[in-house]
């Protein structure tokens, strides 16, 4: 496949599980899922559904520190907002030093351009671009502080990819039903360290939504 290779680097990250409550546990990793949202935001597009059926495949550079801060969270449980009852504590785990690199091809991407392409004219012509408000991978306040088109022959020292296994440790989402849980769809990956610098056949995740139309 033909594809592109986009380097990201995030310093400070939360990947929320999709089943945590009181505690705000993130993935080690960055999900395919959230990584194509921010990729649709670094284009402008608002509508998810428009680049379903692209492939991407993503290996880590970094092996992100975590930590754990006390927070504020609002959760209205009385009328009033002013009211003490709706502010809770959370502890949040969150990700420092989060650098990996993305694949991406445009596979059953039918969009004209594809999102490959559009994310190789924006970066290749920034002033072009109409996108709006700031980029982030992650929750709102997790800003992406470097996002680059880095050539085939690019070296690093250790690179782990993201492999789909159905044995793996990780479980994933590759598509999150924003609306309720139920179109949420997940794959079960393990991080291995290879020494391939292009994208292994397992590496790569299609990105779909559900076949069904109605809930």
């Amino acid at each position: 496949m033909v594809s592109i290779a986009i380097y990201i680097d995030v310093p400070f990250a939360t990947f929320r599980q999709s089943y945590a409550r009181e505690y705000g546990k993130t993935y080690p990793v960055p999900p395919p899922s959230t990584v194509y949202g921010m990729l649709l935001s670094l284009v402008g597009e608002t509508d998810a559904n428009k680049h379903c059926g692209i492939s991407l495949a993503i290996a880590m550079l970094s092996q992100p520190q975590k930590s754990v801060v006390l927070r504020q969270l609002r959760r209205f449980k009385v009328k009033d907002i002013h009211d003490a009852r709706n502010t809770v504590p959370e502890h949040q785990e969150i990700l420092s030093n989060t650098k990996f690199m993305v694949w991406l091809a445009s596979g059953n991407d039918e969009a004209q351009p594809t999102l490959t392409e559009r994310i190789q004219q924006v970066l290749a012509n920034p002033s072009f671009n109409k996108r709006f408000g700031c980029l982030y991978l992650g929750e709102s306040n997790d800003l992406v502080n470097v996002v680059k088109l880095v050539s085939d022959d690019y070296q690093s020292e250790a690179r782990q990819w993201l492999i789909q296994d159905n044995r793996g440790e990780l479980t994933l989402p590759y598509w999150v039903d924003h609306v309720g849980s139920k179109g949420t769809l997940r794959q079960r990956y393990t991080l291995r360290e290879m020494s391939t610098q292009s994208p292994p056949e397992l590496s790569w995740t299609i990105i779909q939504a559900p076949a069904y139309k109605d809930r």
